[in-house]
């Protein structure tokens, strides 16, 4: 299958695309596109690995789904588009960052700026029907990007791994201890976040201290 993904990726999971749930899947994706609102946009579908190639790939952010609110998604996980209003995880986000490093909460929401820099914003379901949250799950996406985290956990070394909530820990489960950095912490939801588990984990502070240590750039929050 003709997959329209960025030239690294398209060749690391060429093996994917040619599997019978990856044909139902898109199968599936198309007619949800060609019948009702979907987001982000097709064109935005694999708008995180269109970012971050294969090889610059230094950080791993992972979400669930994209949101599902008119204009919101953009294909990177927890990013909105720019002027639209900061959702209240990623406010949670920019709070933490501001007390990790002391970096002011941005005017956009938009993390197109992280991912240019090397790190991969990966939602579990790539789609979303418009205002119905879970309603692309199930359907192969899950899949899919349990490969992706699986690829880069074997054919790369020295990763850091953003794991938030039990979701996206359970998820991570095939991460090698042994070759990566693995960051977890609560949910940034609100109400995650005010059970205690998300704030003060400065998970961005210690990635860039690992980056720093292998002779990489660190990520300019």
């Amino acid at each position: 299958m003709d997959v329209k993904i960025e030239p690294s990726w398209k060749e690391k999971l060429g093996d994917e695309f040619e599997k019978p749930y990856f044909t139902n899947l898109i199968d599936f994706v198309k007619s949800e596109y060609a019948t009702g609102r979907v987001y982000p946009p097709g064109k935005l579908i694999f708008n995180a690995f269109d970012k971050c190639p294969f090889g610059a790939c230094k950080v791993v952010i992972l979400g669930q789904d994209p949101y599902h609110g008119a204009g919101q998604a953009n294909g990177l996980c927890f990013s909105v588009n720019d002027g639209i209003p900061k959702p209240p995880s990623l406010l949670n986000i920019f709070k933490e960052i501001s007390d990790d490093i002391g970096k002011p909460v941005p005017v956009s929401g938009n993390l197109e700026r992280w991912a240019v820099q090397g790190v991969l914003l990966l939602n579990a379901t790539l789609t979303v029907r418009a205002g119905q949250a879970g309603s692309h799950q199930g359907k192969g996406w899950e899949t899919f990007t349990d490969a992706v985290i699986k690829k880069i956990s074997e054919e790369k070394k020295g990763v850091v791994f953003m794991l938030w909530g039990r979701y996206a820990q359970e998820k991570g489960r095939v991460i090698s201890l042994e070759k990566h950095l693995i960051l977890t912490a609560k949910h940034p939801s609100p109400m995650a976040a005010a059970s205690g588990g998300w704030f003060g984990n400065r998970h961005f502070s210690k990635a860039n201290e690992y980056l720093r240590q292998q002779s990489l750039p660190a990520i300019d929050w």
